[in-house]
């Protein structure tokens, strides 16, 4: 084996695994890497014994030029132990894919945790981040390891993309529906069709409950012009903890909804505006209660441009381009350091 991409699957939680990291898997398979499953106990004392003799015989004998961590795993302590036994085992390049940095979303007010964290990010050859803002804080905070932009999600599709639809101003949401708390606080003439676990009791008049399916189901239920992307409890900003985290991540979602052909609607603060405005596929607002003119001044022409271009780039989410691209590119950045740094010596 030359190239790895290690998997950790958790008897302790419910799902077999997340869709993020099933599709680099799938994605990075069509490359060559050959997938590494560590299958974690639910037991607190058993998972000890197994990060103490499982994780060392894993990579104990693997001969392999790169090997891929998902970050975050879900135990400090196992991440610690799997790193600190690549490096001893092996002479691979440890490279992360990042897909949620617990420092910006958890970790806010806890240094001891960030600064934990932030040592495991330098402990890696180098990092595949969501994007610039992401990348910089990282920077800012200490980071040093080698990072490129994956710029967005893709997204493993089986369903026929979205076929045209009437430009009737209708927006769908996706997304646990517990946390989504201003979905009760929506006014206008706009309708709102929302899909997930845990509905409000009492949604706004507007809103219409419509189900919860599997990710890959859920797309072939989708019939609305746009998708929404949107975090926290307030309808003119994303608040709260997922709202600010909103300006570094690039919320899964987004990609559900382009990988459909679904433009989206995303707040104009979060970090991934700036690839909707940019490959026109979607609107910037700023707050939803603006919606209903912003809709008003889209005639069909301009959102069946927008559907079109969503078409576009949901091709090459399916095709897995963006992840493919992203390690190209880091693959190249780790080399020329390595090579400068031999130079140097």
């Amino acid at each position: 084996m030359s190239k790895l991409i290690v998997s950790v699957q958790d008897k302790g939680h419910n799902t077999a695994g997340s869709k993020a990291k099933d599709d680099i898997v799938y994605f990075l398979g069509e490359q060559n890497f050959e997938s590494v499953i560590l299958d974690i106990p639910k037991k607190k004392m058993d998972r000890i014994g197994y990060s103490l003799t499982t994780v060392p015989r894993t990579f104990k004998h693997l001969e392999a030029e790169i090997i891929v961590l998902q970050y975050p795993l879900y135990s400090k302590f196992l991440t610690k132990k799997i790193i600190a036994c690549i490096r001893k085992y092996t002479n691979a390049r440890l490279l992360f894919v990042i897909h949620d940095v617990e420092s910006l979303r958890f970790y806010c007010d806890n240094q001891e945790s960030e600064k934990k964290e932030l040592n495991f990010f330098n402990l890696a050859d180098g990092l595949i981040v969501h994007n610039h803002y992401m990348r910089a804080w990282l920077k800012e905070h200490g980071v040093t390891t080698a990072m490129v932009d994956l710029e967005i999600f893709d997204y493993d599709n089986p369903q026929q993309f979205q076929p045209a639809v009437p430009y009737v101003k209708s927006v769908c949401f996706a997304g646990n529906l517990y946390k989504s708390k201003f979905l009760t606080k929506l006014t206008g003439k706009t309708k709102f069709y929302v899909f997930g676990p845990n509905p409000l009791p009492d949604f706004a008049r507007n809103v219409a409950y419509c189900g919860q399916y599997a990710p890959d189901e859920l797309t072939q239920h989708l019939e609305q012009n746009f998708g929404l992307v949107w975090d926290g409890s307030q309808i003119d900003s994303c608040d709260g903890v997922f709202g600010e985290y909103m300006k570094y991540n690039n919320p899964h979602k987004t990609s559900l909804y382009l990988s459909s052909g679904i433009p989206v609607i995303v707040w104009q603060q979060a970090a991934v505006a700036e690839f909707v405005v940019k490959h026109r596929v979607g609107l910037a607002v700023n707050s939803l209660a603006e919606l209903d003119e912003l809709l008003d001044q889209v005639s069909p022409k301009q959102y069946l441009e927008m559907k079109k271009n969503a078409v576009l780039i949901g091709k090459k989410m399916r095709a897995g381009e963006y992840i493919k691209h992203a390690f190209a590119q880091l693959e190249e950045k780790v080399a020329n350091r390595e090579q400068h740094s031999k130079m140097e010596v």
